[in-house]
């Protein structure tokens, strides 16, 4: 299908980290007739719901950012909750747009649906080959079955539904309470809140050896605006930096950004995790799409966009 900046593109879950960072660079790039609807005003739980709400609105295009979402310990005590919510939004938004006869359709993931001993770095085509990680199989599994959706609309009745996986991301807007956030904004508010106590020794879990891959939410949003605008001609791509780092690096990293003068602890008895997660991007590389924004650069426009905003930054209640 043709896109013109006039196109109707509905985007789910536009208030969220990621849904408000494709809604900004959609807007700059001067597409001007973006839908979004809160959880209020509209559940996507609820069939019907999104059926009338296709029906009334008539969107062109669906970017599909929203999700239930949380950490290991939420993910842990709540695993139908993640399965089932998750499975609701996704469906009723997948098929209610196939019904609607809506023929481009964009829908997010995460890499946590790729099994937990698939080789370094990931590819696409390691779906669905090995056993998930228990801490988050719940979630990983909904995903797995909106990508799946997706894959079969698109393999039985030829629309433009494709999947896009992004690795840890972090930007404007991310969650930085600190019993539930990732571990980049964690450190982030850690460092601050050291630095105002006297710059007091930050203690961080682990050894510092686990490497990750970080990405800027706005390079995120770049790809899905380059999905947008191009037909993909597969139906899965990772998205990331294609680069990671040890876990004590971003440590280093974000002490510097801040300025904490303290000294960083490594609480060695707590557990590392997973020794290293990185994803192989070459597809997207291949097809015209890269990162631009470098990992301390991003950090230093996360941690203004924190200071500017850390007066209306809500604790998440568990």
């Amino acid at each position: 299908m043709i896109i013109s900046k006039n196109t109707k593109i509905y985007i789910a879950g536009h208030r969220g980290m990621v849904g408000s960072a494709v809604w900004r660079a959609l807007e700059s790039k001067g597409y001007s007739n973006l839908i979004g609807k809160t959880s209020a005003e509209l559940d996507l739980r609820n069939q019907q719901a999104v059926t009338d709400f296709y029906n009334i609105e008539k969107p062109a295009v669906v970017i599909n950012a929203a999700a239930k979402v949380g950490g290991i310990l939420a993910n842990n005590n709540f695993p139908y909750q993640f399965l089932m919510e998750n499975m609701q939004i996704q469906n009723n938004l997948i098929n209610g747009a196939h019904k609607a006869g809506i023929e481009k359709f964009i829908f997010l993931g995460s890499s946590c649906i790729y099994p937990k001993f698939a080789p370094q770095p990931l590819k696409e085509e390691c779906l669905l080959t090995d056993s998930l990680e228990p801490t988050n199989e719940w979630y990983a599994i909904a995903k797995i079955s909106g990508v799946k959706a997706c894959q079969a609309i698109r393999k039985q009745y030829n629309k433009d539904y494709v999947s896009l996986m992004p690795t840890n991301l972090y930007g404007s807007f991310d969650n930085f309470d600190l019993k539930t956030s990732h571990v980049l904004p964690a450190m982030l508010r850690k460092f601050q809140e050291a630095k105002q106590n006297n710059n007091a020794d930050v203690t961080l879990w682990g050894s510092g050896t686990p490497m990750r891959e970080f990405l800027f939410v706005d390079d995120m949003a770049e790809a899905v605006v380059y999905a947008l605008e191009n037909e993909l001609p597969e139906y899965l791509y990772n998205v990331g930096s294609g680069k990671d780092i040890t876990i004590r690096e971003l440590a280093e990293t974000i002490q510097k950004v801040t300025g904490h003068e303290g000294n960083i602890v490594w609480d060695t008895e707590k557990p590392d995790g997973t020794p290293r997660k990185l994803m192989d991007v070459s597809k997207m590389q291949n097809i015209g799409w890269e990162y631009s924004t470098e990992l301390q650069e991003g950090i230093e426009k996360t941690y203004q966009w924190f200071l500017e905003n850390i007066e209306n930054i809500k604790e998440v209640k568990m």
